[in-house]
């Protein structure tokens, strides 16, 4: 069985809550999980101590069974010291997309035609 730590969102319509636990990859986000160890509140301050709660004994226990945190419990593992920190490197992040890409070419092409144009005329 393929565990994972990660969220499981509660609250209402935009007034996110969210649950860290310990469940089967294969079941939904907000569905059926095998333990619950600790919660999340976005809404409050970031130096809030309510904000993120664990229980680091249990956390502890299901990554030695095996358990792969997501990447934003990873970072709350990494900020508690559980986990070693990890480089994360996604190049494509700040690139432009498909459109932006092609709006850029035809600017550019516009911009060459103009100044193609200019000394033609004098």
């Amino acid at each position: 069985m393929a565990m994972k730590i990660r969220l499981a969102r509660g609250g209402s319509k935009k007034r996110p809550f969210y649950r860290v636990v310990a469940a089967d990859s294969r079941m939904p986000r907000d569905g059926r999980f095998i333990e619950k160890l600790g919660t999340y509140n976005p809404l409050l301050p970031k130096d809030s101590e309510d904000r993120i709660k664990l229980d680091m004994e249990r956390v502890q226990y299901w990554l030695g069974q095996g358990a792969q945190p997501t990447d934003r419990v990873a970072r709350f593992l990494e900020a508690s010291g559980a986990l070693t920190k990890s480089e994360r490197n996604n190049p494509k992040k700040a690139e432009p997309g498909q459109k932006a890409k092609a709006r850029a070419e035809e600017k550019a092409a516009k911009a060459a035609e103009a100044a193609e144009e200019a000394p033609a005329e004098e």
